[in-house]
């Protein structure tokens, strides 16, 4: 038990002395999800949009896949994306496997179908409730789908905070696609995995601290969205 309080007292130290290497990971990590993110949501929003507010053929179809989707095993995207991004895949030719835009590339994919059914639910309710109203100044799907993502903004942010929060804890993929490289593609998750085994506890710990503390803010965030947004309801 001893040696468990050290490696926290030892943790401790390192974070508050902003250790160089500790700095890193965490800065690699953060720019890895938060690109992440920022793609997912460009693709995810559109096209949930979309699937709510038209009907075409496949439909149900496509709406039972992206909500599968969400369940995605990172493993598997992380072995599919290496297929891809090898020298025997499609796109082996520009040499991005084992790099960080490699592990944006997985984490993007895992984030994307979060973000589209999300905003296919979000946006569906929506037109239910404005629908009609919508119709009778002459607002059909395809002008109402900006109108209707802004009126959901709180609820659609909220949903992308929790794709950063899965993007930010995700371990799997980016170490199949990123290689756990040391000042290159080392993010906090590969880092804690990797310090444990090797009995580093004082660097897994100070890892695992911020990670919690940055899942602790999105929720706090999250919450903090809702709450104005009630109020902007009321």
């Amino acid at each position: 038990m001893s040696e468990i309080w050290s490696a926290l007292g030892k943790a401790m130290v390192l974070i508050a002395d902003f250790d160089p290497d500790l700095v890193e990971i965490i800065g690699l990590s953060l720019r890895v999800s938060l690109t992440a993110v920022l793609i997912a949501a460009v693709i995810g929003l559109p096209v949930g949009a979309a699937v709510a507010l038209f009907r075409f053929p496949g439909r149900p179809v496509l709406v039972v896949l992206i909500n599968a989707l969400m369940g995605l095993p990172p493993v598997v995207v992380g072995l599919i994306v290496y297929l891809l991004l090898s020298r025997a895949g499609p796109f082996g030719v520009f040499n991005l496997l084992y790099s960080p835009t490699a592990m944006i590339i997985a984490q993007a994919i895992l984030i994307g179908p979060i973000v589209a059914a999300l905003t296919r639910q979000t946006v569906e309710d929506l037109w239910q409730e404005y629908g009609e109203q919508l119709t009778s100044f002459g607002v059909g799907p395809g002008r109402a789908v900006w109108t209707l993502l802004w009126d959901g903004r709180f609820s659609l942010l909220t949903g992308v905070l929790a794709g950063f929060g899965r993007a930010s804890a995700e371990v799997g993929a980016v170490m199949i696609v990123g290689g756990n490289i040391d000042h290159l593609t080392r993010v906090m998750t590969t880092s804690i995995a990797l310090e444990t085994s090797k009995g580093n506890l004082e660097i897994a710990l100070a890892l695992g601290i911020i990670l919690l503390i940055i899942a602790l803010g999105i929720n706090a965030s999250a919450y903090a969205i809702r709450d104005v947004a009630y109020r902007t309801e009321s």
